[in-house]
Parts: C-alpha cells; structure tokens; sequence
C-alpha cells in the first residue's frame, strides 16, 4: 500500500522542474487530524527550488495524478502535505491481506541466501543468561527474513575446540571429584573445569599438564579425542533441552574444531596475497593506513587463533553455501573483531555482505551477567523456570474461580513465562544494554508479552460467542470500514509489510514488537469503543467481526516472528 501512495507523490514531485524526488519520505500521521499519512518532501525542497514550502507543496498537491487511491491531499503550515486515503481502497486492501497466506508481506521475485550466526554456547558451560540475547534475536531474524521470502541457513557456531578442553581433560583423567551431580552430565563438567581453575590458582605446573593434555587431543590421540566427543555429546544434549524450550531451531551445528583442516589452508591463502606477515615470530595481518589494530592469525608456535577459525568459516560458507549475507549476531564488545575479520575477508576475495548485529549487556538490578569462571552465573534453564513459576503465580491471583485444570494453567504459565522473557528483550533496541525486571516482563497491562497474548486470546473468545449467537463466520464476509477507530486499525494492519521490511533492513526485530503493541493498541481502544457482537446491523456485526479476526492473525503472525506462541485460551 504505502508503496503505491509513494509511487503517486513521487510523480508528482518528479513533474516540478528541479525537485528530486529520491528524498521522499512517506510516513503515518501523527494525528488522526493530519490525515493518514504525511510528507515534508516540500519542506526539503525550498532552498533547492528557492520557495517558500507552503507553495511548493501547493505545486506537489496539483501535480498529483488520478487515481483510486486517495481521497484528498491537504497542505498544512509551514508545507506538509497530509494524505487522506480513499474508504474503498482501504476495503480493497484489506481484503487483499486476508486473503494472502502472507497477510501482505511482499515475497523476494528471487530467492537470496541469508546465513545467520547466532547462539554460539561453548561446550562443557552451562548455557547461562548472557546465551539469551544471541539467540532469541538471531532467532527472530531468522523468522523475520523467511517472512519475506529468503533461504535462511541458521548457524550455530560452537566453541568446541582451544586451551580448556587440555583442562578439563587433565581434570576428567586425574581429579577424584565428587560435586553432587550426575557425571554425565554438563553441570558435573562445568563444576570441574571451575575446580582445574581454583587449583591451578595454587599449583601453576597444572597449566603445562593441561597444554600437553590439549596437544595430544589435537594429535587425536586416545583416550582424550573419545572423552572431547563425549563432552561434546553431553553438551548438546543439554543445549537442546533449552533450544527446544525456546522453540529455536539450527539447520547446522558446526563447531570451531570443523574448520580445523582448513586453518592451514587460509594461512597459505593469507600470505600468498601478502595480507599477513610475519612479526616476531607470528603470523600477522596489517591494515591498510592503519586504519584497525593489527590482527594475528597464527601464534608463535604455531597454533591458530579465533579469527583464523572464522576467516575459514566465511570461506567454507562462501564455497558452499553461496550467501548474498553472512549475519553475525554477537555482543558489542566483538565489533572491532569483525570488522578485521570482514576486511581480511574481503581481501581475499570473498564476496557477500558480511554484517555484524551487536547487543548490548542484560543486566539486573545487580549488574552485569557474572563471569563463568568464578561459577556467579544464572542458567538459562533456571531463568526459564523462574519465569515459569512466577507466571503460574500470577495466574493463581487472577484465575481464582476460572474453570482452568491444573495442565492447563501451567500451560498457560509454560506460554506466557517465556513469551515474558523473550518480549522484554525483543521489544527494545539489540544495542542498547537492557536490564530486566519481573514486573515488567509480567505486567499485564502495557508493553509487554501478557498483555499481547491477552489480546490474541480475547479475539478468539469474542469469535467463540459470536459463533454461539450467530454462527460461523462466512468466508465471503470480508472486513470492511465502517468507523474512524476501524480504519485506524485496518491502517495498521497494512503497515505489516512495511514493519517486516524495516526490521529485516535493520536488523531490529524490537520494529515487529513495535508494530504488535501499536496494532493491538488500536484494538484495544476499537473494543472498548464501539459495539461488536452488540451491533444491531447484521453486515456491520459480520465486517467487525472479520476485522477482528484479521487483527489476530496479524498478531498472531508478528508474535510468530518473535519466536512467541500464542494461547487461545487465556
């Protein structure tokens, strides 16, 4: 829709000798007074065509072409113009997007490939609150970008290989350790590697025993290769259990120790082009005019490094996968790694648009997440099971007298409990650190997942009654407009495709829980408003009711692309 309105404007600006019309910029009025939608095209045109903006949008309104589109244009001080859309092709519209399995997201003409990098736990760790950020918002993209017609390739880049696998061997094979949990199991790992630490804190020849132990793993040799295979084992088992209770799903789980084979290759590949050089007995690669900090790429004995291991990764991507983007979702302290990382890329000829995404911190009222190391960690499954419990909670306080079953109710909590979770952190800027509350994770009023999921959830009660009155809604029945509040909604019901394409060119899924919150906003006040299963006239009862339902599929479907269920009960 906004596309159309663009094209009308745009040949109006283009009949006026000297505009130029590549800086139009449509966007919704911010007032309901000041139309549908506005521009200041006439505003950024005044010293370039030497008028006052108030006659150039004059000039900008008369040179509008016919067309069924809009209603009238009104020229407001000091030059805006205001655009009024025409009640029929609203109606036309909308029924467009209920009839589209894609409810008006524009499909790519051709198919592109997008890589998505995200989640990367290392093994033998707990996944811990900090994993949260990577993977829900490269999740989201993911959903966000298949929304719009690509082939997505989710990557989960896992840290399997380095210095502490030689640690936690030594520990496994010499420790005699108890801590009370199972010894197949992630958290008894974990509590060992810590243990290797605090000791070798007191006794520093353990560091050289765990360097032998991480040489004879890279040789392969036994036990240490079979025993790395099984920490790694043990490992995703128990980062499924997770993944599966966030709903994330992987096409691949390539670990660093993948790209092993090809490190030597990337090396000869680096030298071979004079990108990296040898200093002090390293291999190192130096930027042009210095513009970033030296990178090495092999270390003095030989050994390779992360950005080795990820120049290797782009190439063998490149090779196989042939993406139009590679997507890095990490956090903002790895922003100078991957711009050295993208530029020896680029240097060495592989083409495809690397971005990086990077998030911000997740705080607490305390701080910052607390390193592994020292064991002050929060689990990801232990966050989830809070956000689980106190869900339940807080449908005890407001069910009371519900005929809700006992399942049913930690269904509800199971829903809402990681929706919370994953709507607090989605609903704001990936950069921007973010610090998490309970109480406004599960307000259930506001900007928040409870309150969407009760909106959806509304709807589909209002349908169940509508039935029992009136029976089931005729698909010839098609909402139409018949009110301001109606229109204000059906508006923002065709602004789905634009949202969904903002938030793909940004990055920025917080666009997509933007547009549900505005969307069920508008809803909202439409509900308490204007009558619908009341409405004495049957059509006008039967058009509501399919706008209705039409608004909770778009919900429904951007909450989908948020990683976020849905509940019909509620």
């Amino acid at each position: 829709m906004l596309e159309q309105i663009e094209e009308l404007i745009k040949q109006a600006v283009e009949s006026v000798e000297g505009s130029d019309s590549s800086k139009l910029e449509i966007t919704p009025a911010t007032q309901e007074k000041f139309g549908d939608y506005q521009t200041n095209i006439a505003l950024q045109h005044a010293k370039v065509l030497r008028r006052a903006p108030i006659q150039i949008a004059e000039e900008f309104k008369n040179s509008i072409p016919e067309n069924n589109l809009i209603e009238k244009v009104e020229v407001a001080p000091p030059g805006f113009l205001n655009i009024h859309l025409k009640k029929s092709f609203i109606d036309d519209m909308l029924t467009k997007v209920s009839e589209d399995e894609h409810l008006g997201v524009e499909q790519l003409s051709e198919a592109y490939t997008v890589i998505l990098d995200y989640s990367s736990p290392n093994i033998a760790k707990t996944m811990h609150v900090a994993h949260l950020r990577s993977t829900i918002i490269g999740d989201a993209l993911k959903r966000i970008f298949q929304a719009r017609g690509y082939k997505t390739i989710a990557d989960n880049h896992l840290g399997d290989w380095g210095t502490q696998f030689g640690k936690l061997l030594y520990a496994y094979k010499n420790f005699d350790a108890d801590y009370g949990v199972p010894k197949e199991s992630i958290e008894f790992l974990e509590k060992l590697y810590q243990d290797f630490v605090a000791r070798s804190k007191e006794d520093e020849s353990l560091n050289d025993r765990a360097r032998a132990e991480v040489a004879a793993l890279q040789r392969k040799e036994e036990p240490n290769y079979s025993l790395w295979k099984k920490f790694i084992e043990i490992s995703l088992e128990e980062f499924q259990t997770v993944y599966d209770r966030l709903d994330v799903k992987f096409d691949r789980a390539y670990g660093e120790s993948h790209y092993n084979d090809d490190l030597a290759g990337v090396l000869s590949d680096l030298q071979s082009k004079g990108i990296c050089k040898e200093s002090e007995g390293a291999q190192v690669v130096f930027f042009e005019n210095d513009e970033l900090p030296p990178i090495p790429v092999q270390k003095r004995d030989g050994s390779f490094l992360y950005s080795t291991t990820d120049i290797a990764t782009v190439k063998d991507r490149i090779n196989n996968d042939k993406p139009a983007q590679i997507l890095y979702v990490t956090d903002n302290r790895q922003k100078l790694h991957f711009r050295q990382v993208f530029s020896i890329s680029s240097q060495l000829g592989y083409e495809c648009d690397f971005v990086h995404i990077p998030f911000g911190l997740m705080k607490f009222g305390e701080g910052a997440i607390m390193s592994t190391k020292e064991g002050q960690v929060i689990s990801l499954k232990s966050f989830l099971d809070e956000a689980q419990n106190r869900s339940f909670e807080k449908l005890d306080e407001t069910l009371k007298g519900a005929d809700y079953s006992e399942d049913y109710r930690k269904e509800i909590a199971r829903v809402v409990g990681t929706a919370a979770v994953k709507y607090q952190d989605l609903s704001q800027n990936p950069s921007s650190d973010i610090t998490f509350t309970w109480e406004k994770a599960l307000n259930l009023e506001g900007n928040s997942a409870p309150y969407l999921l009760y909106s959806y959830a509304r709807i589909q009660a209002m349908y169940r009654k509508y039935v029992t009155q009136f029976g089931e809604l005729a698909e010839s029945v098609k909402p139409a407009i018949h009110h301001d509040l109606e229109k204000r909604i059906a508006l923002q019901i065709l602004g789905f495709d634009q949202a969904v394409k903002q938030a793909s060119s940004l990055y920025r899924p917080n666009i997509i829980a933007d547009y549900v919150y505005n969307l069920s906003s508008r809803f909202a006040t439409f509900y308490n408003q204007v009558s619908i299963l009341k409405e004495e006239d049957p059509e006008i009862r039967a058009s509501r009711m399919a706008l209705a339902l039409l608004t909770a599929r778009v919900l429904k479907r951007g909450l989908q692309l948020l990683g976020i269920e849905t509940l019909d009960r509620m």
